[in-house]
């Protein structure tokens, strides 16, 4: 196990080493913005590129940005944006919004998909089934930005339950700050309850026509005693491990979602960087890596955990 980990690690980090290569040499063969168009900024912006080694050959500026950067944690400061800020500093800022609003969405929809698999499964090939099926397959898809405009006109413009747009401020625990990010954690939610609900239904499906099944009910259990005690444990086995992987995606949260309810996160951050009239190649460097390293992550602790969680797929690779 030791050593299938150690070899999804180097595969990971040679992954993101690759990517981030790519983006960093795409970035770089783009203009710079003039030191002279930032003002009083004009010395602190030609000190930073100095260090940083804006005016050498590409592959030395790569090696710095490996040294400095990546390693060293000096991203350099934004150009644009925020212009004279700590690139490092603005993403730390930035960050709580976006594991907020998606831990809550993460909170509201796994319990629900899983709700919804388990009792489609158990109503299989009958009308209940039919229906949750039939609403999965629209709700994954569409995008999840529109479910978010259809929330945003339904919910906040005709309905009026909610603000359009997320309450400034830092404190998210704050029962107006939850009420105005409901329609930015429903949004997100939507994707997520279809997907763990297609998925548990499923595996939850397979496992209660196994041989094992019927051999527990021929021992005197019901319906229900069998479910419980053997069918959900063997189905939560797969299931279990993507649950893990949508807490640690968390961090990624939603670019697209962000924007639209103007939830102040790295997502937000991240269009804004790319969009300016003059993009802030710092900022989005950063934030690259950030999204690189959360997804292939992901990936490599969804792996992991198979065997983890159940330990005879351990000793099914002896």
């Amino acid at each position: 196990m030791a050593k299938y980990i150690l070899k999804r690690i180097g595969l990971m980090l040679f992954t993101f080493l690759v990517i981030i290569t790519i983006c960093f040499v795409l970035v770089k063969l783009l203009p710079n913005k003039p030191p002279e168009t930032f003002g009083q900024d004009q010395a602190l912006i030609e000190a930073r590129r100095e260090q940083l080694g804006y005016n050498k050959p590409i592959m030395v500026q790569y090696f710095i940005f490996l040294g400095r950067s990546l390693l060293g944690g000096d991203w350099g400061i934004s150009e644009s944006l925020y212009v004279g800020t700590d690139v490092m500093e603005l993403f730390s800022q930035k960050l709580p919004a976006t594991v907020m609003v998606n831990l809550y969405s993460l909170l509201l929809s796994v319990p629900l998909g899983l709700a919804f698999g388990i009792f489609a499964a158990l109503k299989k090939n009958k009308w209940q089934d039919h229906v949750i099926s039939t609403l999965v397959m629209i709700f994954i898809s569409v995008p999840s930005y529109v479910y978010a405009f259809l929330v945003q006109y339904i919910l906040c413009f005709k309905l009026g339950w909610f603000p359009l747009l997320v309450d400034t401020g830092t404190n998210f625990f704050l029962p107006s700050m939850v009420w105005s990010m409901f329609p930015a954690i429903l949004s997100l939610a939507f994707g997520t309850i279809a997907g763990l609900t297609r998925f548990t239904r499923a595996e939850l499906t397979e496992v209660l026509t196994s041989d094992f099944m019927l051999l527990a009910r021929t021992k005197g259990l019901t319906k229900s005693q069998a479910t419980v005690r053997h069918a959900l444990k063997n189905a939560m086995v797969p299931i279990f491990p993507m649950i893990i992987g949508e807490f640690i995606s968390i961090l990624g949260g939603s670019i697209v979602i962000e924007q639209i309810f103007a939830v102040p996160g790295v997502g937000e951050l991240y269009i804004k960087a790319i969009t300016a009239a003059t993009p802030d190649y710092n900022i989005f460097m950063l934030l690259t890596c950030f999204y690189t390293f959360v997804g292939l992550a992901a990936g490599i602790v969804i792996d992991i955990s198979y065997g983890i969680i159940d330990p005879r797929i351990r000793m099914g690779a002896r």
